[in-house]
């Protein structure tokens, strides 16, 4: 008998958070936060500086003790199942933290013996980690050799020596060349048909839009939107933008259609539509000035929920 979709039992979510909150005196950092993960997805979490995310990430992490709400990594509490959670969990910290003083194929045998895998087991997974991020030739270099996009690389296989099912990546592409970051998205998507489940936080808004299946803007550590990326842009955008660089203060915001949306940030003026051939159109008129068109991308709502000043 074959079974029907509603015969089907849905995979339980990898991470289940309800009302999450942190504080710490009287502030407030992380605010009755909800989300799920679903498997072998890859979750996005963005915000600007001091949003919440580091202590959101903490939290999940079993870093720093919640204050109040549900948090649940692999159906079990975080306060209770840490250990079992971290053994099924692998971290890309933002900074680069690998041991000098052993060599590439040292730092994996090393951070593998802290989750007491056996030696042949690791003997036997490490040359196919080093092989999937390009470094097996370097197996006996030391760290001081290496690019900081090897040091990335090697640090994503770090994460990945004990096998785990929820993979967090903490701005994994920070500074790197374009090489680089496209192998790493390379790898992530890798990684999700292999059937992990990606936690990723990022501030180049083009990787959340290409690698997230769903993902969450945080300010203020409060939840401000929730979806896909293309949910989002359909929800908060228009579907066409012209960005203006030059004298804008000559343009006449006021005689400009009312259903065009603008947005000023210094000497570039923001024109978002839903009419493609209008922006266009307008562009001709605009000869002393620089145009681009473009379609509306992730950045657009992020700039829209979170505003374009600057942050510390």
């Amino acid at each position: 008998m074959t079974a029907t979709p509603s015969d089907e039992v849905a995979a339980p979510v990898v991470v289940h958070c309800r009302d999450l909150c942190k504080k710490f005196g009287s502030m407030t950092a992380v605010a009755d936060l909800s989300f799920d993960i679903q498997p072998s997805t890859c979750f996005g979490l963005l915000g600007p500086n001091g949003a919440g995310k580091t202590t959101t990430l903490r939290m999940l992490l079993g870093q720093s003790p919640r204050s109040g709400g549900i948090l649940e990594v692999f159906g079990e509490d975080i306060d209770h199942g840490r250990r079992q959670i971290r053994q099924r969990t692998g971290v890309v910290p933002q900074a680069d933290n690998l041991d000098p003083d052993f060599t590439v194929k040292e730092n994996l045998s090393m951070y593998g013996s802290y989750f007491r895998l056996d030696p042949k087991v690791l003997n036997q997974r490490i040359p196919g980690l080093l092989e999937m991020v390009e470094l097996l030739p370097r197996a006996d270099d030391r760290i001081s050799t290496l690019s900081g996009g090897m040091k990335r690389r090697l640090t994503l296989a770090r994460a990945l020596v004990n096998d785990p099912q929820l993979l967090v990546l903490d701005e994994p592409t920070t500074g790197l060349d374009p090489q680089a970051r496209h192998m790493i998205w390379s790898l992530i998507h890798q990684m999700k048909r292999a059937g992990k489940t990606v936690l990723l936080t990022t501030h180049y808004m083009e990787e959340a839009e290409r690698l997230c299946d769903e993902l969450i803007v945080i300010d203020e550590g409060s939840l401000l939107a929730q979806g896909s990326p293309s949910e989002l842009i359909r929800r908060y955008c228009e579907s066409d933008v012209l960005e203006i660089r030059g004298a804008v203060g000559e343009i006449r915001i006021e005689t400009l259609p009312e259903h065009w949306r603008t947005e000023k940030a210094g000497e570039s003026l923001y024109i978002y539509a839903d009419d493609a051939q209008a922006l266009v159109d307008f562009s001709q008129n605009l000869a002393d000035m620089v145009c681009l068109h473009r379609r509306a991308g992730l950045e657009d709502v992020f700039l829209r929920l979170t505003g374009r000043a600057l942050r510390g």
